[in-house]
């Protein structure tokens, strides 16, 4: 019990040094969250974990809510510690997932066209080796040097 009539709400004196630390823990974050569709109604989230309160605001941003996170510096006073522009970011991510839309669709229509060149190709390729086969099938004709196209001597029988 306190027996201090004067200020009762003080901590009665300790006159022996205690080996625990009686400090009180000031670190606190408070994230506050206002999103367009809700401007009058800001969600407060308050906790005393720094990597929570990242974890908080970031999640507050991916809904499209402009986050304000602030650090307490003791004595009720909040100083920001940063702010993240959720709209900014929902919009972002949208032009990136539609500029990667729209680049998965190029390359497909590219590689469709590829593909067209590369059958053209093969077809053409075809059409060359059954036409060189065409020719290899036929009997030479017979010439001479000068490309005359009757031969040197003929057999008796067909003169």
């Amino acid at each position: 019990m306190n027996r201090n009539r004067k200020h009762p709400e003080r901590a009665p004196h300790r006159r022996r040094a205690s080996a625990t630390d009686r400090t009180k823990n000031s670190t606190g974050y408070r994230i506050t969250g206002s999103w367009n569709t809700r401007p009058n109604r800001p969600a407060v989230k308050p906790t005393s974990d720094r990597k929570a309160a990242r974890r908080i605001a970031r999640q507050m941003a991916e809904q499209g809510a402009y986050v304000i996170v602030e650090r307490h510096d003791g004595y009720g006073l909040w100083s920001t510690w940063f702010e993240v522009d959720g709209p900014a970011l929902v919009a972002e991510r949208r032009a990136a997932e539609e500029e990667q839309r729209r680049r998965a669709i190029e390359e497909q229509h590219r590689a469709e066209q590829a593909e067209a060149a590369r059958l053209a190709a093969a077809e053409q390729s075809a059409r060359e080796r059954a036409d060189l086969a065409r020719l290899m099938v036929r009997p030479p004709v017979a010439r001479e040097q000068c490309g005359r196209r009757d031969a040197r001597h003929v057999t008796g029988g067909q003169r």
